[in-house]
């Protein structure tokens, strides 16, 4: 057993020699080969590995826009359209809840002097905005007082500034929105405005108190807010409570109103860039593809080259498996040669990638894995039919050819 076990063992190692032998012999072919294979693995490394980076860094970027924040939209029921005023506030009493901010967006004209623009982003908000937002950069904030008396004043941002108040100072001045004067009592700032509701309705340019924008609106009640929930409360659990909650505003009535948490956001996104790698990843792995046909050329063609040599192989007494095992072996080593120098260059071209677009580079053991074990797995399946052809060869008619 132990010298069948050894005479195994040598043959192979006498294959592999010969296999060594024979690429770099025929060095050019060889390499043109190899390289169709580290394309394609180059491919499919750099594209998950740069994936799992930008992922990294958006699960990180909503994670702290959402931190401790819910975002609720109502849809509303034919009894019941939206929010009240007093709706809010007997959630604000909740204990999990540390405060809310409503949110009514518009689209106005605006004006000043004699310059207007249209389609200028207005956005409501309440004093509780302003308490958990560090946005002033001048002037005063919206406070309780704006809201109740349903004032027309107003903050803006620096755009506003650039396009209206060019060397004047706007904290004073008078900014009619949609044909109304509206006192510009500050400036704000949008870098400091991140959340999980501007993620979904985006940046304004032009603050009010919530109550002016529901009376310009023609509106009574509020469709859209953040809850922002107290410390150390779990957001699916505070979610849950508000959700029975407000299932008693709306009479019980379904699909009156959606509550987007972090977790739920994340989901969407994970399931989303997992889509994203697995088709970038398939169209990578054509290349791979490609790369194994260029291998069964190679290969064919070298059995046909070596017609005469796997004729005397056989003729001093080489069984079949043996001479398709030594092809085999050569299809596997070009394959994982080009596997290896592959995962080489798409860490490389990956870690420029998220260089460049100023993520976190992390290194993938499964990207790298599924590189190699893919390249492997080429060598031999479209190795095996030159293989098999050459160990079909009948020696007497690959002896005349000499």
């Amino acid at each position: 057993m132990r010298k069948k076990i050894r005479s195994v063992l040598v043959m192979l190692r006498e294959c592999v020699a010969m296999s060594v032998s024979n690429i770099l012999g025929n060095r050019v072919r060889s390499f043109l080969t190899i390289l169709g294979i580290m394309i394609g693995v180059t491919a499919v490394i750099a594209l998950i590995t740069t994936v799992s980076g930008v992922s990294g860094a958006l699960s990180s970027s909503f994670s702290s826009m959402g931190a401790g924040t819910l975002m609720v939209s109502v849809t509303g029921s034919d009894l019941k359209t939206g929010m009240t005023t007093d709706d809010l506030n007997e959630l604000t009493e909740m204990d999990e809840i540390d405060g809310i901010t409503p949110t009514v967006s518009l689209s106005a004209r605006v004006s000043y002097g004699g310059s207007y623009q249209s389609s200028i982003s207005v956005a409501g908000k309440n004093a509780y905005y302003f308490y958990t937002n560090d946005v002033k950069l001048r002037g005063r904030t919206l406070n309780i007082v704006d809201e109740d008396n349903m004032s027309y004043v107003c903050m803006i941002n620096q755009d506003i500034i650039d396009d209206f108040f060019f060397g004047i100072d706007p904290v004073g001045e008078t900014l009619y929105i949609s044909g109304i004067p509206f006192y510009v009592v500050g400036i704000f700032s949008d870098e400091n405005t991140e959340s999980l509701a501007s993620a979904f309705t985006g940046s304004s340019d032009i603050l009010i108190p919530y109550t002016t924008a529901l009376k310009m609106n023609n509106e009574g009640e509020v469709t859209s807010f953040t809850v922002y929930l107290a410390d150390g409360v779990d957001s699916d659990t505070a979610a849950d409570k508000i959700e029975d909650k407000m299932d008693a505003m709306f009479s019980y009535e379904d699909d009156c109103f959606t509550i987007t948490t972090m977790s739920s956001v994340e989901d969407t996104m994970n399931e989303m860039l997992s889509m994203m790698t697995m088709l970038l990843a398939g169209i990578a792995s054509i290349a791979l593809v490609v790369g194994g046909i260029g291998i069964m050329n190679m290969m064919l063609t070298t059995v046909t080259e070596r017609t005469v040599e796997i004729g005397l192989k056989k003729a001093l007494g080489a069984i079949p498996w043996q001479i398709q095992i030594q092809f085999l072996i050569e299809s596997f080593l070009l394959s994982i040669i080009g596997g290896l120098v592959g995962v080489a260059f798409g860490l490389i071209l990956s870690y420029i990638l998220c260089q460049v677009m100023g993520t976190t580079f992390v290194i993938s053991a499964g990207a790298i894995a599924l590189g190699v074990g893919f390249s492997a797995a080429v060598g031999i399946v479209f190795g095996w039919a030159p293989a098999r052809k050459a160990s079909r060869l009948n020696p007497i008619d690959a002896l005349r050819s000499m």
